[in-house]
């Protein structure tokens, strides 16, 4: 069964491509998002690449790190469904330590946001896959929960949805998602600021067309408008920017994350990784680096194993879309989840149905255009 796909946009210049909506007041605070794609990145080269990288299995394996987000969530989740179907919730990390604080900028304290959200259902036949990206900015309520080191923390009313994850870390920002979808997780993939950017330079930059100059200095990025083969450090600035594009939010960023991520899935598949050994070394070692996951893909065999089985969908294959929200009237930096249109994509996702086109029409978009890949 085949999700619906959606046509790639394409970059604005300044003032987007359908003007600029009135910020709320206050000071908007610097992008912080640098990991929204990466986690999709690590899964494509891994598991394009898994099959033949069985003679570096050890020294991957040392690689990899892992969270036991099962015994933290305990029984009181949604029904597992064994229908062949799969979701994967996909964070991107700024950890501000290590050379995540020079990317993420701020101190250099440990600490961690989540600021990225995927959650990637792969239907049944492992064929095709829709994606739904959660805006970090989405005011809700999160449950109480529970970490994997066992400190419990209360609910908390109306607060941003990156919050759960730096209040009680995977464990939480899993229980959060099952809670506002009722869809349970299957699995649990991380990748952070670092690791992105080295994912992209191992794999020799990847090509996009913008189609508008785009100038960011928050984000350190300059392009002008046409066909690029960005680097690492452009590929973070590109996925981070939200000053000049569409309305500035982030839900114009997650446009241009999601037009990305089919450029990025479509240079994996054109690099040669089976025929290339030490290419292939060299991005297993990267990946398995840079990710994070549940305990059950917390080996290379189960990580390769796994990927392996999505190796099929292709960027022609994925259905992207954003949660449906609405701007805050209080506070238009702010979002507010569109429950209605919402349950229309879970029940799809339940249902391993392709979510309807009427899910997300009237919904916010930030007026970004997005990347168009060649």
């Amino acid at each position: 069964m085949s999700a619906e796909s959606t046509p790639e946009p394409g970059i604005p210049g300044p003032s987007g491509s359908s003007g600029s909506r009135h910020r709320g007041k206050g000071r908007r605070r610097k992008p912080r998002t640098g990991a929204r794609v990466a986690a999709w990145a690590a899964a494509g080269i891994v598991l394009l690449g898994g099959t033949g990288a069985g003679y570096v299995y050890f020294k991957l394996n040392g690689n990899l790190k892992s969270v036991d987000i099962d015994h933290a969530l305990g029984t009181d989740r949604p029904t597992k469904v064994d229908d062949g179907s799969e979701n994967i919730l996909v964070l991107g990390s700024d950890t501000r330590s290590g050379d995540n604080q020079q990317l993420g900028g701020g101190a250099d304290d440990g600490s961690a946001r989540s600021d990225t959200a995927m959650i990637v259902h792969v239907y049944e036949g492992h064929q095709s896959a829709s994606v739904v990206s959660i805006p970090r900015d989405t005011l809700i309520d999160r449950p109480d929960c529970t970490d994997t080191d066992g400190d419990t923390y209360p609910a908390a009313s109306g607060v941003m949805f990156n919050s759960a994850y730096s209040t009680g870390g995977a464990a939480c920002a899993v229980k959060t998602v099952e809670s506002l979808t009722g869809i349970r997780m299957d699995h649990y993939l991380e990748v952070d600021f670092s690791g992105f950017e080295k994912l992209v330079d191992e794999l020799g930059g990847v090509e996009v067309t913008t189609t508008e100059a785009i100038s960011d200095p928050d984000s350190h990025l300059d392009l002008p408008a046409g066909t690029h083969q960005l680097t690492g450090e452009q590929a973070l600035g590109l996925v981070r920017t939200r000053h000049g594009v569409g309305d500035g939010s982030d839900l114009g960023r997650i446009q241009l994350q999601q037009a990305f991520i089919k450029a990025l899935v479509e240079q994996v598949k054109s690099v040669g990784l089976f025929t290339n050994p030490k290419n292939l070394y060299d991005l297993a070692d990267t990946a398995t680096k840079s990710v994070t996951t549940d305990s059950d893909l917390g080996s290379v065999d189960s990580l390769m194993s796994w990927a392996n089985g999505l190796k099929s969908i292709s960027a022609s294959k994925m259905d992207m879309v954003t949660m449906p929200v609405q701007y805050d009237p209080a506070d238009l930096n702010r979002v507010l989840l569109d429950e209605t249109k919402a349950d229309q994509v879970w029940t799809a996702l339940k249902a391993d149905k392709p979510i309807p086109k009427s899910a997300t029409e009237g919904t916010a978009t930030g007026q970004a255009d997005g990347v168009v890949a060649p």
